[in-house]
């Protein structure tokens, strides 16, 4: 006499999906970082992070802030990358939030840039934006 098993197959489950980053994220270029730390060895503080921001005013309501940040806030998030780091206050990420901090060189000069895919819109000049 011969018994078999009733035993169930283990369900079939789709492959673990990739990990996304979070749209709450700031993405720091190798290109950005390198240029904040060039500009922070010439400042002499080595601890020193960049803030980024959001403030009202401007030509389309707001503009970006890019300012040394000594201390860093405790409602500050902190984002690191290659050796640098990056703090926006909470209020500020909701607009931030899944941006791209970049340092571009071309014929019209060289500067930082907020690749963002929150704005809107941009004024002609470059320094105020929409939401």
């Amino acid at each position: 006499m011969t018994t078999t098993s009733t035993q169930a197959a283990p369900p079939v489950t789709a492959p673990a999906a990739a990990p996304t980053i979070s749209k709450k994220e700031i993405d720091i270029t190798e290109a950005a970082a390198g240029e904040i730390a060039r500009q922070r060895a010439k400042r002499g503080t080595p601890e020193a992070a960049i803030r980024v921001g959001i403030r009202g005013g401007g030509c389309t309501g707001f503009s970006y802030v890019f300012e040394w940040a000594d201390q860093v806030r405790p409602t500050d998030k902190l984002f690191e990358a290659h050796g640098v780091k990056v703090v926006v206050d909470p209020k500020s990420l909701v607009y931030l939030g899944g941006m791209q901090l970049d340092f571009v060189r071309g014929m019209m000069g060289h500067g930082f840039k907020f690749n963002n895919p929150n704005a809107k819109g941009a004024c002609g000049c470059g320094e105020s934006v929409q939401f």
